[in-house]
């Protein structure tokens, strides 16, 4: 198996994580990100969606990715056997999304 690319993988996963953040996916993928990256991890999504709750700026989804972009980067910097577990969480994520 070819190794995964960290920064592809923090891009997905930015992506993914902020379109679940307005869905009931959400609920699921936070569960998921709190007991698999912890609770700051947990903590920080949940800041995502009231942000995307309560702004109807379009730039604020960008704004959310580049964060969760740079988050997962540093994470899978400092962790990289983390990249299987992130790669799961994004694929069970996605299939969730409506």
């Amino acid at each position: 198996m070819a190794a995964l690319h960290p920064r592809r993988v923090a891009w997905e996963g930015a992506r993914t994580f902020v379109s679940a953040a307005n869905t009931d996916a959400y609920w699921w993928l936070s569960d998921m990100v709190g007991h698999h990256l912890g609770p700051m991890y947990q903590s920080r999504l949940s800041e995502t969606r009231m942000r995307l709750q309560t702004t109807a700026e379009t730039d604020a989804i960008y704004a959310e990715a580049g964060a969760w972009r740079a988050r997962l980067d540093e994470l899978l910097d400092a962790h990289p056997a983390t990249a299987p577990i992130l790669t799961g969480l994004i694929g069970e994520t996605a299939s969730r999304l409506p």
